[in-house]
């Protein structure tokens, strides 16, 4: 079975990057794709332990993510339960970034091939 989700857009919002309880940081993202005539979506992404210059991503960057999909559960401030669902990011890059979308597209290379 494989799980591997793959996004290439625009961020549509800067980064929210936070540190939780645990001292794990967490990063949260959303990518606008637009695919022939279509509507553009936007979709959710999370990056756990986010390089330095995800800090540094606006809006309107254009980013590559390889990861896969996620349903995550929360508590919510109310005390309620909340589900997301979203890309968890193994990989990611700005699209002008060569060396970064090369790395990107040999791990989705590596991922295509186990599936051979």
């Amino acid at each position: 079975m494989v799980n591997v989700a793959v996004v290439w857009g625009v961020c549509s919002t800067e980064p929210e990057v936070r540190e939780l309880d645990s001292g794990r940081r967490l990063a949260s993202l959303s990518i606008r794709v637009k695919t022939g005539d279509e509507p553009a979506t936007s979709v959710p992404v999370t990056v756990w332990e986010p390089p330095a210059w995800v800090e540094t991503v606006t809006a309107g960057d254009e980013l590559v993510v390889i990861g896969r999909i996620r349903r995550r559960f929360f508590q919510t401030a109310a005390g309620g339960r909340g589900a997301k669902v979203e890309v968890e990011a193994e990989s990611l890059a700005r699209g002008g970034d060569r060396r970064r979308v090369a790395a990107v597209r040999e791990r989705l290379e590596r991922a295509a091939d186990a599936l051979a």
